[in-house]
């Protein structure tokens, strides 16, 4: 391992994924005094951690060997899977350890973890987010956590330098509670981009428009901060349109599961399904737009 230690007083965490979102997170643990040890895949991105306090190991299995508590941040349930079971994580985790998934996985994944996890004596809390990067670097993140409720509750002080945490039912709630989330994210996402070409149409200032209506029942945090993007054509990601079609394909599955129709995430569903067929996965969600208005033969915009 390499970097040093602060904060050794208190719990001892391991944070597993220290990519666009897990950074910033693991930064406000260290910022908050915990100690924390840090592995990525790219150990780049580990080591960048050093410099704030962090301990970068080799292995998962060296990150979590003495761990109080160990956070997962990784790209999708297989990576999950791989970190913690394939790479033997989870066999060097001490018994009543608690591990906080806060990947996003369809919630049947995270429930076999759980249960994989409780086999060994490790509790498992699924607790996923959402406020993008903004949010993580500034703590503010909307946490949304399925477990035992004395488990998250004992949590507390772990959780609150990263955002504000809401137990929302059993195992796989905090995962389904996400892709809800994310629904709302793209169906709202497609609202705006369908909005800002409307009246763009018609001779109207995309940007005025998005002033215009600040405010009033149509204010979000999308048309706040994806609406600028939008004015701006700034699409540098910070969710990506790949990362959004991940947890639209689990909504959809999850919804087939419980018998739904839905109409409304169906629709941006298809419309995600081919921005990112074409290649443009990489772009941020809000980049949709390009997706609607190439779809009106309108490339940037323009009539």
């Amino acid at each position: 391992m390499t970097g040093s230690r602060k904060g050794d007083e208190g719990r001892r965490i391991a944070f597993l994924g220290t990519g666009l979102m897990g950074a910033p997170m693991a930064r406000r643990l260290l910022g908050a005094g915990f100690a924390v040890t840090v592995w990525n895949r790219d150990p780049g991105k580990a080591e960048a951690l050093a410099g704030d306090g962090a301990v970068r190991a080799e292995t998962p299995a060296d990150a979590v060997s003495e761990a109080d508590v160990v956070i997962t941040m990784l790209t999708n349930a297989e990576a999950v899977k791989d970190v913690l079971f394939d790479r033997g994580a989870a066999d060097a985790i001490t018994p009543g350890v608690t591990v906080i998934d806060m990947s996003s996985i369809a919630p049947h994944f995270a429930r076999n973890h759980s249960a994989r996890l409780a086999e060994r004596g490790v509790d498992h809390v699924d607790a996923p987010v959402s406020g993008g990067v903004v949010g993580a670097e500034a703590g503010t993140l909307a946490i949304m956590a399925g477990g035992d409720k004395d488990v998250i509750d004992r949590l507390a002080d772990v959780f609150a330098p990263m955002g504000r945490v809401t137990r929302v039912g059993p195992s796989g709630a905090g995962q389904l509670a996400k892709l809800a989330n994310q629904q709302i994210v793209a169906v709202t996402i497609g609202a705006v981009a369908e909005a800002m070409m409307l009246i763009e149409a018609g001779g109207g200032s995309p940007a005025a428009f998005r002033d215009a209506i600040r405010g009033g029942f149509a204010e979000s945090r999308i048309l706040e901060l994806h609406g600028r993007r939008m004015v701006e054509r700034q699409f540098t990601p910070g969710g990506s349109s790949s990362n959004q079609l991940k947890d639209l394909n689990a909504a959809m599955e999850a919804a087939k599961t419980l018998s739904l129709t839905l109409p409304l995430t169906a629709a941006v569903h298809a419309e995600f399904s081919e921005f990112v067929a074409n290649g443009n996965g990489e772009k941020d969600h809000s980049a949709l737009l390009l997706h609607l208005e190439e779809k009106n033969a309108r490339p940037g915009g323009k009539k």
